[in-house]
């Protein structure tokens, strides 16, 4: 590994804006201030831009193995760090699913040598891996996820009992999609007898409705409230799920929540134009929900931000009727921007971003050395220019699917470089052609 100084920098971490340089030898940040006694191989000035710890992205779905024809880790990992992501933990939803220590293994031997971020793999949780789920790898396994109610019917846990033993029994975090099924079927056949295949997609998140993720999220906070254990859900998408989620430390909480970028850029209104483009699980909902996300999110109650990234072919995204239409988009090329938006519009700090994209997911998942600036911890960054508009499109959509739901939106931020333990991979509109220098995520458990 080469040696790297950045110098003039805005740098931005742990609530602090502040002007410097950082020194970065063998991947690792080894000063931070006025450096301007030190000598590097390369420099990169800043001019002044920001400086921000790399996104810590706890939740994508690279398709490997089993469905590459979406993405893999070398296509998907390049759109990672074209959009300030260095490091992901992916889904253990593929072909077959991750539910096995030897499944969990053949991920991390696809990654090694092929991801350009950093990378953890989840363990899937379903009532024939109990004993697994006890005795898992906590290096090999970043998590263990569970389906509540869920779309996922060979993963979904619905078993209170099985859920109080996977809860208490799991050395890692537990994390989970809560969605009520039974409901969600209801509300399919009452407007397919209405529209018969031809549903709007307008409907989307009437279908897949608040309600929906409100009776599954709530019944699981239940059993992690009655056996005291830990629990993490993911991509709350509704005023009405944020009432479950209390304002606090998060040191501190039991029960944490994700929220994902697309919940605060768009709403119900953008169907008539996206039409299936924008279709995800959990349903995007409303205006207001959207609102009550942003504002969940600044008072505490929703404590990190993951993209949830799920790439489908534009082909299979645009079969033109509802129910043939799969759920999921490709994020991770296009969020970190997208909550740059937000910046942008006088709502969120960019203090406020590191914290919920970086900081915060690192302390909640006890990632070792990574999530901020500071001195002995790998040098995982991002450069981005506040200044400097950018286009999406999909012609430069790195991601294997070719195509992004932010198509022709016209960003007012650009990422200028991406560095992945020490080395420049991202820079000046381009991957930098080298070999992939993704390691695997290490983890210091808390109790």
């Amino acid at each position: 590994m080469s040696s790297l100084l950045i110098i003039n920098a805005q740098l931005v971490n742990e609530g602090k804006i502040f002007e410097g340089d950082v020194y970065i030898n063998h991947g690792r940040i080894e000063a931070i201030g006025q450096l301007t006694g030190h000598h590097a191989e390369q420099v990169l000035d800043a001019q002044g831009r920001y400086l921000l710890p790399g996104m810590i992205d706890d939740q994508v779905h690279f398709r490997e193995p089993g469905l590459t024809s979406k993405g893999n880790f070398w296509t998907e990992t390049r759109a990672a760090v074209a959009g300030g992501i260095t490091s992901f933990m992916d889904m253990p939803n593929t072909v077959p699913a991750t539910l096995s220590n030897e499944l969990l293994t053949e991920k991390h031997q696809l990654a090694a040598g092929r991801a350009f971020a950093n990378y953890g793999f989840y363990l899937g949780a379903s009532s024939e891996n109990l004993e697994l789920i006890k005795s898992v790898d906590e290096q090999l396994a970043c998590g263990v996820n569970v389906f509540v109610g869920s779309s996922c019917a060979s993963k979904l846990v619905d078993d209170p009992e099985v859920l109080r033993e996977i809860l208490t029994s799991s050395p890692v975090l537990v994390t989970a999609h809560c969605e009520d099924m039974p409901l969600i079927a209801e509300n399919e056949e009452s407007y397919r007898s209405i529209y018969g295949d031809a549903v709007p997609f307008e409907l989307h998140g009437v279908i897949r409705s608040d309600e929906a993720c409100y009776i599954a999220a709530e019944r699981l906070i239940e059993v992690a409230n009655h056996c005291k254990a830990r629990i993490h859900i993911l991509h709350i998408s509704s005023a009405k799920e944020v009432a479950l989620f209390a304002a606090g430390n998060l040191a501190e909480k039991f029960i944490t929540a994700e929220v994902c970028p697309h919940y605060l850029h768009f709403s119900d209104e953008d169907y008539a134009i996206k039409q299936g483009l924008l279709k995800c699980n959990p349903a995007i909902k409303t205006i207001e929900d959207r609102a009550a996300l942003i504002q969940g999110l600044l008072d505490g109650h929703l404590d990190v931000i993951g993209s949830a990234h799920a790439p489908h072919l534009l082909a299979e995204k645009q079969r033109h009727t509802y129910f043939k239409t799969p759920a999921g988009m490709p994020m991770v090329q296009d969020a970190l921007l997208s909550l740059l938006e937000n910046y942008h519009d006088g709502i969120f700090s960019l203090e406020f971003i590191a914290e919920k994209t970086s900081h915060a997911v690192a302390q909640l998942f006890s990632i070792q050395e990574r999530g901020f600036i500071r001195e002995g911890y790998w040098a995982d960054l991002v450069l981005v220019d506040l200044q400097q508009e950018q286009i999406a499109t999909s012609a430069l959509a790195l991601a294997k699917c070719a195509w992004t739901p932010y198509d022709s939106y016209k960003f007012r931020s650009r990422i200028l470089s991406t560095i992945v333990n020490g080395e420049l991979v991202w820079h000046q509109g381009q991957i930098l052609e080298r070999s992939p220098v993704g390691q695997a995520l290490q983890f210091t458990r808390r109790s």
